[in-house]
Formats: structure tokens, C-alpha cells, sequence
């Protein structure tokens, strides 16, 4: 079975494989958890063997057959087959492929053994093999069956050319048409293929599997809805047919056993449409729920997830827990097959990482994978991360290559605008259906270029240049919520532009009106500090009582959250009164911020409010300013409270966690009574 998985971060989605439903057709049936241990009877050897295979307990019947019959048979043919069979069904097809090739040197007259053995060879990805295999077989009456599998073969090598050829001998029925679609699909005719599913649907009957691929199709089209809900017919017929499975039990948090990657499984094609559900709710930034349809798979150890449900799973969590996502995505690069997103993921979070090492590493140590995942696929993503990885030493010679990428992203949506224009004046509606998806697209791949552009000026400070740049870009990307989120943010930094950057930050607040701890802690911040510095003071605390009150609702339906935004908000605004010389006023709201301490004090946020504590001890020490006794008992009592409950809160987490400073110095409880002797030296100083 050919499975799905998301596509890059940030990006388009890669390239997903349908499945091709031409599996060996030697019978039926899946493998039970139960295993016994059982000495049989003397002339009761095939009634038990035979009834254990009807009862579909192939474990049962290969460890009686291995036990007490091969031994002493061991080139038998009847127990070959038996074991050959029941390896097939159990999915060890490597092992069933070993037995098949021992009958075709036992019964060479026989034919069948050899068909199965090129089928057992093809389960078991060895697709040249089996095609071997398949050519050696000279047979009228496994003619359409050999031409099939060597169809399916070719196909899985991606060599699609002779795969069509060996379809074209092949009499039309329900198998061919699939591996017609899987064809269409794997050259883009998404909407050609999807005919092709659905004809075999309406020949076959209701499957697991054509379903998957009907799904994908519609995904690929973007048509969601009609995707989910054969998603939703896949995952009810799973949980009603199959209850053992324990579809859901992981998210609901029940104690259960891992299923296995048992045949029954395979067959339900559960794995492969939770896995395209995730994609889904992930493409319309429904984090949550990828992680949950993740979860809802039926459970399975971590040794036994396929490298697709992996990738995700890595993909849906690395802004929880990085250090585990680098771990799957490395593993996954060296243990292929793997799924060709996972190469692009990799880079792609270096970077996020600032792992820029790592990312050219990486690029330097696997040249044919950069050959065919980015230079032969995707140009434009490997001269995007080019562009970053060089913008470390040569910050010029990097938006020198960002320029030239951004120019031909510029100059697709001109040709795009100018086609939905002619769409237009023609009253085309599919026309300008197509023109303003793939404008949109383009867009999508347009804006990370024009932000790391923009980044390589606002790291050395020269604002007014990257307002310059946003304003260029304009034409195109206006409506973009990055851009104007962006461009807010760069009207901010400049200071003497608040308003205006009232005037971007405020739509971003108001979509988020019914919940406002949804959007961003920084852009709430940046907007009450704005507010303040252009003297209304009262909307500023009116956001701040709404992000408390959202605060306090959310902490009392569920106490194991913590929400941050508003300790943010008063960060900053305190960060902000220190800068303005106020340090009374800001050290005061920036320890308000870290109320309650056991909650607020964490790497990041003490890093912040350390800041503006050494910012005082400096202006002191160079008798700049006094301070009332009040405010100097307040900030060592703060002092106090930080050292008892940082006791094992790190003061400074490093990038790379292998590196992480254990010492007792690297804790917010040695570095507040560092500040803590510092304060009273120079109180007593004063």
C-alpha cells in the first residue's frame, strides 16, 4: 500500500502516491495477536494446520509448522507452500519470497509457484527482482496476470513510459483501470485519475483502498469536503468492522496495546487516510486537529510506525518538541525509503532553527538527494535555502540571490494577473477560477522569499529600507496577512511611525475578537505599546483586561494551560518604560508580569526581565538615578521568590540541546541571588 504524507513546512505540499491495488491475489485474511504452544496429535497434523489458516492464525500455523514439521521435512512441498502462504498473509513477504523460490527449484513444472514468487518479491519492494522473475515466466494463462505485476513494478520505479506500455497489453478490467489512475495521478491529471478511481469503485463495489484514492484526488484538487467525507466512509467502516483496532484509544488517553501492522490493518487503509486526514487539517492550519488524527490512528509502538506516519508526526509536533522532530527526520533520511517531503522538512527547519550548520551539512553529505528532491523538483526551494544558508557569512552575495529569485517569482504573478485579466474580459469563470488559484500559489511562494530579503536589513537595523521593500512589493502581495503583519511590525520598530503601525496591528486583533488570546502575544504587545506611545492609555488597558479576563476563562475550564499573553504584554511594556528611563514604574510591572512566579519564570521570560533588571544595576552604579526604598525591597523580595522556584529552571537554554548547560550556575535561582547581591551592594552604596 502506497501512503500519503504532508507536504514541506511553509510551502506547497510534495508529491503523494496513491495506491495502486495491484496486490498478488492469493487469498484472503489477517493475522491475530493469540499464539499457542501446542504439540498435535499424530494424524491430526493438516486437520490443525488447515483449520488454523480458515481461522486466518497464521502465526499459529508457521510456529507449528516450523517447530514440528519442517525439522523433519525440510524440502517438503506441501509445508513450503503452507509456510510460504501464511508468511504472504502474516505481510513477511521477504520470508514468503525465500519459500515461493525453494518450491520453484522443488516443483519447476509448476507455474503457480512461480507467479507467487514474483508477486511475494514485488510486496516486498524488490522491483527489479521481481520484474526478473515475471520475464522469465512463458505462460498464455498468466499472461494479463504477469503483465499486471510487471506494470505495477514499473510503476513503483517511476517509470511510468513502460508501465503505460505493459497496460496497453493488458484486456481492460477493474485492476488495470487503477493502475491507469495511479498513472494520471503521478503525471498531475488529478481529475483524469479520479474517473479512473471511480470507475473501479462502481465495478468492485465500496474499498478501503479506492476510497484512499478517490480522497487523494479530491485533495489534490483542493477540494477538501468531498475529500474528508470519504475519509470519514473509510474510518466509520474501520471502527464498525474492526473494533479490535482501537481506532481512537490513543486520544482518548486509554492504556492499550499496539495493534501491529497485522494484513487487517493494511487492508482497511486506516493508516493511510488518517494520514491524509492530518494533511488536511494541517493545510488549513488546524494544528490540533492533525495531531489528533494522528492520535486516532489505531495504536502501534514507535518500532512499528511506517516512515509516513513518522514524518508527520514529526512534522505536526516540532514546535513542541523540536529535539524529537530532528531525531524522526534523521532517521528517517538514513533508513529510505522514506518520503521524499522528509529530505525538504529537514533543511527547511534547520533553518527555521537557526541550525544553519546543520542545513549545509546536510546539502553537502547527501548531493544525490539535493540532485533529485531539490534541483530536479524544486529549483526554487533550493536557491530559497541557498539563500539563507549563505545570508550567514555574506548577508550582500545572499540578497543577491534572493533579488534574482524574487524577480522571477515577479514576474509569474505579472504573467498570472495579465491571465486573469484576459479571463475576465472574456466572462471565463473556470478561467479565472484556475488563474486565481495558481496566482495565489505562486503568491505563497513568493512571500518567504520577500521576507528573508527583508530580514538580511532588518537584522543590521536599517528599517526604512525594508520599509522601502515591502512598499515595491505591494502591487502583489497587499492583501497578504504576512505582508501587512510585517509591514506593521517594521512601521513599529521605526517609532516614529506608531500610528501607522496601529493601523495594520488593529485588523489583526479585531479578526480575532471572539478569542484574543488567538492571536499573537507579540502583536498584542506591540499594539498596547503603540497605544501608549501615542498617548491612549485607556485602549491599551482595555486590551490588557480583555486578554485577563480570556486568561482567567480559559484557567478555570482547563488549569493545565498556560497562557502567556498577558505576562508578554506586560513584559514588553515594562521593557518599554526602562527604555524610556521610567525604571520604577517598569521593574514594577515587569515583576507583575511573572505573577504567578511558579508559572511565569522560564527561560525566556527571565531572560527579558533580567535585561531590564541589569539596565537599572548599570544606571545606578553610574549614579544616574535613585530609587525609593520601596521599589528596592520589592525587587529582592521578586529576587527571593525567582531563587526559590527557578531551584531547576535552566537561565539560558542552549540551541542544541546535546549542549545544554546542567550546572548549578545555568539556573534562575543562582542568577537571582547574583542580582540579589548586586541590588543590596548598591543600595548600601547609595
Amino acid at each position: 500500500q502506497f501512503l500519503y504524507f504532508i507536504g514541506m513546512l511553509g510551502g506547497t505540499i510534495g508529491t503523494a502516491r496513491p495506491q495502486t491495488g495491484a496486490r498478488p491475489q492469493t487469498g484472503a485474511g489477517g493475522a491475530t495477536l493469540g499464539r499457542i504452544q501446542a504439540q498435535v496429535a499424530d494424524g491430526q497434523f493438516t486437520a490443525t494446520i488447515y483449520g488454523l489458516i480458515r481461522d486466518h492464525k497464521y502465526a499459529e500455523a508457521v510456529e507449528i509448522l516450523t517447530e514440528q514439521l519442517e525439522p523433519n521435512f525440510p524440502k517438503n512441498r506441501a509445508c513450503s507452500s503452507l509456510l510460504a502462504y501464511c508468511y504472504y498473509h502474516m505481510g513477511n513477504y521477504d520470508l514468503a519470497a525465500q519459500y515461493y523460490e525453494q518450491l520453484t527449484k522443488i516443483c519447476p513444472q509448476v507455474e503457480e509457484y512461480q507467479v507467487y514468487h514474483a508477486q511475494s518479491l514485488y510486496k516486498a519492494g524488490l522491483y527489479a527482482e521481481s520484474q526478473k522473475v515475471s520475464s522469465l515466466i512463458e505462460s498464455d494463462y498468466n499472461h494479463m496476470r504477469l503483465c499486471k505485476l510487471q506494470a505495477a513494478a514499473c510503476y513503483e520505479q517511476e517509470q511510468l513510459a513502460e508501465c503505460k506500455a505493459y497496460l496497453d497489453k493488458c484486456v481492460e478490467d477493474p485492476d488495470v483501470t487503477v493502475l491507469q489512475g495511479c498513472v494520471l495521478y503521478k503525471e498531475g491529471e488529478f481529475e483524469k485519475a479520479l474517473a479512473k478511481f471511480s470507475d473501479a469503485m462502481n465495478s468492485l463495489g465500496p474499498k478501503a483502498d479506492l476510497a484512499y484514492n478517490v480522497a487523494l484526488c479530491h485533495y489534490r484538487m483542493k477540494q477538501y469536503g468531498p475529500s474528508l467525507k470519504h475519509i470519514g466512509e473509510i474510518i466509520e467502516q474501520g471502527i464498525k468492522e474492526h473494533p479490535e483496532l482501537g481506532i481512537g484509544s490513543n486520544t482518548e488517553g486509554l492504556e492499550v496495546r499496539s495493534v501491529g501492522n497485522t494484513q487487517t490493518l493494511k487492508e482497511t487503509a486506516l493508516v493511510e487516510a488518517f494520514n491524509l486526514k492530518a494533511a488536511i487539517e494541517y493545510m488549513m492550519k488546524n494544528y490540533a486537529g492533525a495531531k489528533e488524527a494522528l492520535t486516532d490512528m489505531p495504536p502501534r509502538s514507535d518500532e512499528e510506525l511506517d516512515p509516513v506516519t513518522l514524518h508527520n508526526s514529526a512534522l505536526v509536533n516540532m514546535d513542541q518538541d523540536p529535539t524529537s522532530g530532528f531525531k524522526k527526520f534523521k532517521y528517517l533520511l538514513q533508513n529510505p525509503p522514506f518520503p521524499p517531503e522528509t529530505f525538504q522538512n529537514l533543511l527547511l527547519f534547520y533553518c527555521k532553527y537557526d541550525h544553519y550548520d546543520h542545513a549545509a551539512d546536510v546539502l553537502a553529505e547527501n548531493a544525490h538527494l539535493t540532485w533529485k528532491y531539490l534541483s530536479q523538483q524544486s529549483q526554487s526551494l533550493y536557491d530559497f535555502l541557498d539563500g539563507m544558508i549563505t545570508a550567514q557569512t555574506s548577508p550582500p552575495e545572499a540578497y543577491r540571490k534572493f533579488d534574482v529569485l524574487a524577480q522571477k517569482h515577479v514576474d509569474d504573478l505579472r504573467k498570472l494577473t495579465k491571465q486573469i485579466q484576459v479571463a475576465k474580459s472574456k466572462h471565463d469563470q473556470e478561467g479565472i477560477k484556475t488563474a486565481l488559484k495558481n496566482f495565489d500559489e505562486a503568491l505563497e511562494e513568493y512571500i518567504p522569499v520577500l521576507m528573508q530579503q527583508a530580514k538580511i536589513y532588518w537584522d543590521i537595523g536599517n528599517y526604512p529600507f525594508v520599509e522601502k521593500l515591502f512598499r515595491q512589493s505591494a502591487e502583489f502581495t497587499s492583501e497578504h496577512e504576512v505582508w501587512k503583519l510585517n509591514v506593521a511590525h517594521v512601521f513599529f520598530m521605526q517609532e516614529a511611525k506608531f500610528k501607522e503601525a496601529i493601523r495594520y496591528y488593529e485588523p489583526v486583533v479585531e479578526a480575532n475578537a471572539e478569542n484574543i488570546l488567538n492571536c499573537s502575544a507579540i502583536v498584542l504587545a506591540n499594539l498596547c505599546v503603540a497605544y501608549i506611545m501615542t498617548t491612549q492609555n485607556d485602549r491599551a488597558e482595555e486590551i490588557m483586561r480583555r486578554i485577563e479576563r480570556e486568561e482567567e476563562r480559559l484557567a478555570f475550564s482547563d488549569p493545565e494551560t498556560q497562557p502567556l499573553h498577558l505576562c508578554i504584554v506586560n513584559l514588553v511594556i515594562g521593557t518599554l518604560y526602562c527604555a524610556k528611563g521610567n525604571f520604577e514604574f517598569g521593574i514594577t510591572r515587569i515583576i507583575k508580569s511573572l505573577e504567578p512566579y511558579h508559572r511565569k519564570i522560564m527561560p525566556d521570560t527571565w531572560f527579558y526581565a533580567k535585561r531590564c533588571f541589569l539596565a537599572l544595576a548599570s544606571a545606578l552604579a553610574k549614579h544616574m538615578l535613585t530609587l525609593k526604598d520601596n521599589t528596592f525591597e520589592e525587587m529582592l523580595a521578586f529576587f527571593d521568590a525567582a531563587a526559590m522556584h527557578g531551584a531547576k529552571i535552566p537561565a539560558v537554554m542552549a540551541a542544541d540541546p546535546s549542549l545544554q548547560d546542567h550546572s548549578v550556575k545555568n539556573t534562575v535561582r543562582y542568577e537571582a541571588r547574583v542580582l540579589k547581591k548586586l541590588f543590596m551592594q548598591l543600595h548600601d552604596a547609595c
